[in-house]
C-alpha cells in the first residue's frame, strides 16, 4: 500500500481520508493548521479516522509519503506546498486539489518540482460529496498522465488526464466556479431581496417559465444552503477566481461581488439543514440586517 499523507484536514480531507481507509490504506498521516486547537472542526473529526495519525507540523506528516494529499483553503495553497518543500521523499506525488488560480498553481508546481517532487494538479469538477473519491478531478501539468494510473489504482476513478501544461486544469475550475458560485450569489441576493417584498413565489414562478424543467424552489434552496454553509471557503474561492479572471486581462467585476456576497451568506451564521424555502428566507431576513 502506498504511503498517504494529507494536508488539510477539512470536509475534503477527512472524506478522502474516510474513503482511502475504506480502501485498505490504513497508514495515513495528516496535519491542519488548526490542529493545535482542540475545539477546532478537524481536531475534533480526529477520533471517528481510526487510520489518520495526526502530526504536528507539515513536514512530519509527508516525511515517508508517498502521495501527499493536499487539500487547504484557496488562499493557503501556496503555503501549504512550501511548508512540505525540503521535507518531501524523492519523487513523490503532490497531488494539489485546492480551488486556486492557474498562477497559484504554476508558483506551487515550481516550488514542488524544484524540491524533487512531483506536482500534479488537480482540479475537482464537482462537490465532494455525491461522488466522493470517484469525483471528477482534471490533471494537468509535466507528471499529470504518468499519475492518471496511479490516481485510478489508489481509487480516484473520476481523476482524467487534462493537459501536461500547468494552470490547464486550474484555469477549467476557475472558469466553472464564475457561474456555479455566481448563481448561488445570484439565487441568494434575488431572492432575499423578493421576500422583503413578499414577491418571492411570483420569482420563483417566473423563473420556472424561463427555464423550464427545473424544481426552483429546491434548487434555489441548495443554493443558498451551499452559500451559507460553504460561504467563507466559496468567498477565498472567488478571490482566487478574481485573480485568474485579471491575469486572462479583465477586470473581474463580477467575481469580486461574488465573493463578497458569499462572505455575506457566511456572517449570517445560519444552518439552513431540513429548512424548507419559506423559512430559510425567513431565516434570512431576520438575520440580514445585521450583516454588511
Amino acid at each position: 500500500m502506498m504511503r498517504i499523507a494529507l494536508i488539510g484536514f477539512g470536509e475534503v480531507g477527512q472524506t478522502l481520508a474516510e474513503d482511502l481507509a475504506g480502501l485498505g490504506h490504513t497508514g495515513l498521516t495528516a496535519y491542519d493548521i488548526q490542529f493545535p486547537d482542540p475545539a477546532s472542526k478537524p481536531s475534533k473529526a480526529l477520533p471517528s479516522h481510526q487510520a489518520v495519525t495526526a502530526c504536528t507540523s507539515a513536514a512530519d506528516a509527508v516525511a515517508d509519503a508517498d502521495l501527499v494529499l493536499c487539500a487547504v483553503t484557496a488562499e493557503r495553497t501556496g503555503e501549504a506546498a512550501a511548508s512540505c518543500v525540503g521535507h518531501m521523499k524523492t519523487g513523490a506525488w503532490f497531488m494539489d486539489v485546492n480551488s486556486a488560480s492557474p498562477k497559484t498553481k504554476i508558483e506551487a508546481a515550481m516550488a514542488i518540482n524544484g524540491a524533487s517532487g512531483r506536482y500534479v494538479e488537480t482540479s475537482i469538477m464537482s462537490p465532494i460529496g455525491p461522488k466522493r473519491i470517484k469525483a471528477p478531478m482534471l490533471v494537468s501539468g509535466d507528471h499529470a498522465l504518468s499519475f492518471t494510473d496511479v490516481a485510478h489504482g489508489l481509487g480516484f476513478t473520476g481523476v482524467t488526464f487534462f493537459s501536461a501544461t500547468y494552470g490547464q486544469a486550474s484555469a477549467a475550475k476557475m472558469c466553472r466556479s464564475v457561474i456555479v458560485k455566481g448563481v448561488e450569489a445570484l439565487v441568494t441576493e434575488a431572492l432575499a431581496s423578493a421576500h422583503h417584498y413578499g414577491v418571492e413565489d411570483t420569482v420563483i414562478k417566473s423563473l420556472g417559465d424561463l427555464f423550464p424543467g427545473l424544481d426552483w424552489p429546491e434548487l434555489s434552496t441548495y443554493m443558498m444552503s451551499r452559500a451559507l454553509i460553504h460561504g467563507k471557503r466559496r468567498a477565498e474561492e472567488m478571490r482566487e477566481v478574481a485573480k485568474t479572471v485579471s491575469d486572462a486581462g479583465m477586470e473581474p467585476l463580477l467575481s469580486d461581488a461574488i465573493a463578497q456576497r458569499q462572505d455575506w451568506s457566511a456572517a449570517l451564521q445560519i444552518d439552513p439543514s431540513d429548512m424548507a424555502l419559506i423559512e430559510l428566507l425567513e431565516t434570512i431576513s431576520s438575520k440580514k440586517e445585521g450583516v454588511s
